[in-house]
């Protein structure tokens, strides 16, 4: 398949030193690359939420009265 390409700086460069190191053509290369993308594991990191006990319990079932606690009666 004939396809026409667009490559960034920096993977034009990678593309390049694959070439020179493995003396392949840029078909080769680009197809070694593709392949080695499409089998790499995923690099997905965990999102984890840091909290900090505060000592504070308030019930927010009621956003009115949740509000008035934490920022007064006069916050209104």
């Amino acid at each position: 398949m004939r396809t026409t390409v667009t490559f960034d700086d920096d993977v034009a460069a990678a593309i390049d030193e694959i070439r020179r190191e493995r003396h392949l053509g840029l078909s080769e290369a680009v197809n070694e690359l593709v392949r080695a993308g499409l089998t790499a594991p995923p690099r997905r990191s965990v999102f984890g939420q840091r909290t900090a006990e505060m000592g504070a319990r308030i019930d927010v079932s009621n956003v009115a009265e949740a509000l008035e606690v934490i920022e007064g009666p006069s916050a209104r």
